[in-house]
């Protein structure tokens, strides 16, 4: 009982101390709103494109959101011994990262369903199975997040964190199949898609939302997994050997 007891204050804590103040929730409002206008203008189509826009949409408003804002709370704990004093919490290791990830899981499903909310008030939203949606919103802000954690210990300072982001988040951006059918793409650039988690999570969101994938969605959702177990692991493996041995 007491380790969930401390799990919960520890994700409480930084939803109030990080999540929760209104720049980061203004931010999760225009962020989504911004990229919305930007296809928009880009594409000419008007409103009409959006249900094709939103898988993408709120792909890349997770992928911001999460690396974002856990790559610099952890590292910002980490610069001032705040991470080092949870170290001592009643809690294992494991469901210490847990809880330090789960803030940051929360704000980027929060920061995918906005575009989601918008666009069903503007137009009609077909989307074939909810549930399945839900659940591949909830993996892709798993492992985005998991991803600021790694990005977070290979730095140490907190405009490093900001900086290094972006060496994995733009190209992901462009190889995923956001702006491009990754067929599209030259030969060479194909297998870095394929090792790129947003990948397959865009392609799930979009054969679920317009029915345009080139993989079958249980795969998808096995690898997007096979990502967040990895990148996880990963992550606590760095944290053991650089900043608690």
């Amino acid at each position: 009982m007491k380790k969930w007891i401390a799990f919960w204050n520890i994700l409480l804590k930084d939803m109030l101390t990080y999540y929760l103040k209104p720049p980061n929730i203004s931010w999760g409002i225009i962020f989504p709103l911004a990229w919305t206008g930007m296809f928009l203008i880009r594409s000419g189509s008007g409103m009409d494109s959006i249900p094709a826009l939103l898988p993408g949409l709120m792909a890349i408003s997770i992928l911001f959101g999460t690396t974002s804002m856990l790559a610099v709370t952890v590292t910002f704990e980490k610069k001032n011994s705040s991470f080092d004093r949870l170290l001592l919490a009643p809690i294992s290791f494991d469901l210490l990262m847990l809880a330090k990830t789960s803030g940051a899981i929360l704000f980027g499903v929060v920061n995918a369903m906005i575009p989601m909310l918008m666009a069903s008030f503007i137009t009609d939203i077909s989307v074939a199975n909810w549930p399945l949606l839900i659940l591949a919103v909830f993996l892709i802000a798993v492992v985005s997040t998991f991803l600021g954690l790694l990005i977070a210990v290979a730095v140490s300072e907190v405009f490093e964190a900001q900086t290094f982001s972006n060496f994995f988040r733009f190209p992901m951006i462009f190889l995923c199949g956001l702006f491009l059918p990754i067929s599209s793409l030259p030969i060479f650039l194909r297998p870095i898609s394929y090792a790129l988690p947003l990948t397959y999570g865009v392609d799930i969101m979009q054969g679920l939302v317009r029915g345009g994938n080139f993989m079958p969605i249980s795969l998808s959702f096995a690898v997007l997994s096979v990502f967040c177990i990895f990148i996880f692991s990963l992550s606590k493996h760095f944290i053991r050997k650089r900043w608690i041995s």
